[in-house]
């Protein structure tokens, strides 16, 4: 080999350099996702994993239908179940807003809210006695399990939405990471930190963390409820695979709680302040980017709008569409506004639908929330859509449908980013009223352009964030140092019960004590009578 010049030596020396601080010790990572919209959290995650050169092995059901048998970046194992999971079924969704819509056109009667919560107890315990055979088959399967042992994984990523993922990965002894906002008993901060009562609003209850009197007596009754629920309810399907498969002295609970990292799908900007743990990173907004140029065809339409600019409506990947009553109220109003209006809606063409309102199947949601001419987003009040809109600085219409949505819309609306409107009592008057002030009232862009900065003023973006941590567990095979042991606590240790027991018995007897001594001196002293 001839000599290597000084300059020529030295670029050579700094690419080697530059090719090992590059290099990432690819690792394998096995994924329990939850379909529908959790997927398109999930699959952005596993992508940029597998970008940095990790092996994704995906578990999935023969009857998803979001996550694909088979991608670039994943291998997938298919498993089939006796009965589908209900939320794997695209028409449950519809039956179910269908049935919620019924009982809140109702009214805050109390029949209302028996039907509603029997209605939430129905379909949590089939839903998760659906998913829980999802463990059974795979336990079931000894060649399956085999090979997953085999594989040799380094952690298991999972969505504890549906927690078949905590049980298998409690076999294979691997460290696990939670990709989660929701976990069986609500939102997953009451699992994993202190959630006081009297200013940390409950899964369900629509309030800030500003509460009257009555409002946290609503907050604690609902929470008794949520905690039975998911006791007596939801647990008990996975209480029963821990008890055949591990034995009587696992919890499934504690298997639950004890999750090495918790990627929370969160930011404060957003929620409401609150305790929380070490072991808990914080990635809201990780799905949000630039936004990227339109088609000719929508830019066009877009540009057409002029100055009055662009309303966007989208209810989201799990809603076919409301009510045609509804959605015709809606279009009434739409007509009358100045602006252009791109609405993606699936089913029948509502009635009223005004020349400024085009009916798309589906839209590019964040390139157009990133355009100039939008001016307001009418929303139902998902995670993904909210998240995107505070990227952006575009303020929301919500019209909450379903689950944590009337908490969404809220914490936007507390923050003067938003106005709520009730889908149930929606007329072309009142709609039209709600959406002219948000378009209007500078104060709804102004809040929102805000919380936008504020959300991009963070060190890294957050699904940097969220890799980091993957990795960081992998690297060194979990991170229970962590993780607080609290939860392995009983209810009495942990609130400390037996030590104020403990107190007031040691005070007694002493004040016991104190008054044996005093009376008996006081009767020594006490002058005879003749």
């Amino acid at each position: 080999m001839g000599n290597l010049s000084g300059p020529r030596f030295l670029l050579l020396a700094l690419t080697f350099c530059l090719m090992v601080a590059s290099c990432v010790h690819a690792g394998k990572i096995l994924v329990f996702p939850v379909d529908g919209s959790h997927w398109v959290n999930m699959n952005l995650l596993i992508r940029n994993l597998h970008s940095r050169g990790h092996e994704v092995t995906v578990v999935r059901t023969a009857s998803s239908w979001y996550i694909q048998d088979s991608a670039a970046h994943y291998r997938s194992v298919t498993v089939t179940l006796p009965e589908a999971i209900a939320i794997e079924d695209k028409d449950f969704f519809i039956t179910f807003l269908t049935k919620m819509l019924e009982i809140r056109r109702q009214g805050a009667s109390l029949i209302g809210f028996v039907n509603f919560y029997w209605e939430i107890l129905d379909s949590l315990s089939r839903i998760h006695q659906q998913a829980s055979m999802l463990g059974v088959e795979m336990f079931e399967n000894h060649t399956l399990m085999q090979s997953l042992r085999d594989a040799d994984f380094d952690v298991v990523l999972l969505d504890p939405g549906l927690p078949v993922g905590v049980l298998v990965a409690h076999e294979l002894k691997l460290p696990m990471v939670f990709n989660v906002r929701w976990i069986t008993s609500g939102e997953a901060h009451f699992v994993v930190a202190p959630s006081p009562t009297s200013y940390v609003p409950v899964s369900g209850h629509a309030v800030t963390d500003k509460m009257t009197f009555v409002q946290r007596a609503m907050n604690l009754v609902h929470y008794i409820l949520n905690s039975w629920l998911d006791r007596f309810v939801v647990c008990p399907h996975y209480e029963r695979l821990v008890h055949r498969y591990f034995g009587p002295d696992v919890n499934f609970y504690h298997l639950l709680q004890g999750a090495d990292l918790w990627l929370m799908r969160a930011d404060f900007v957003f929620e409401f302040p609150r305790p929380t743990m070490p072991n808990v990173a914080y990635i809201g907004g990780f799905q949000c980017k630039p936004s990227e140029p339109l088609s000719s065809e929508l830019e066009e339409f877009v540009r057409s709008s002029g100055e009055h600019g662009v309303v966007l409506m989208s209810l989201g990947t799990l809603v076919q569409g409301l009510p045609t009553d509804i959605t015709s109220e809606i279009a009434a109003a739409f007509a009358q506004l100045p602006q252009k209006v791109v609405w993606r809606h699936v089913g029948q063409r509502p009635r009223n639908l005004g020349n400024n309102t085009v009916l798309v199947d589906w839209m590019p949601q964040n390139d157009l929330l990133g355009h100039p001419q939008v001016k307001a987003f009418v929303a139902h009040g998902g995670t993904n859509g909210i998240y995107e809109s505070i990227y952006h600085g575009v303020p929301i219409l919500g019209i909450p449908l379903l689950f944590d949505q009337f908490e969404n819309v809220l914490r936007i609306q507390a923050r003067g980013a938003a106005k709520m409107v009730d889908v149930t009592q929606v007329t072309r008057q009142n709609f039209l009223k709600a959406i002219q002030e948000v378009l209007h009232n500078p104060s709804y862009r102004d809040n929102m352009k805000r919380l936008s900065a504020l959300h991009r003023d963070r060190p890294q973006h957050p699904l940097d964030t969220a890799v980091f941590w993957t990795e960081y567990v992998m690297r060194h095979r979990g991170a229970a140092h962590l993780r607080s042991e609290s939860y392995r606590m009983s209810w009495f240790s942990f609130y400390s019960v037996d030590v104020v027991c403990f107190l007031l018995a040691s005070a007694a007897a002493v004040v016991g004590l104190i008054s044996v001594l005093c009376c008996g001196l006081w009767r020594k002293r006490k002058p005879k009578q003749d």
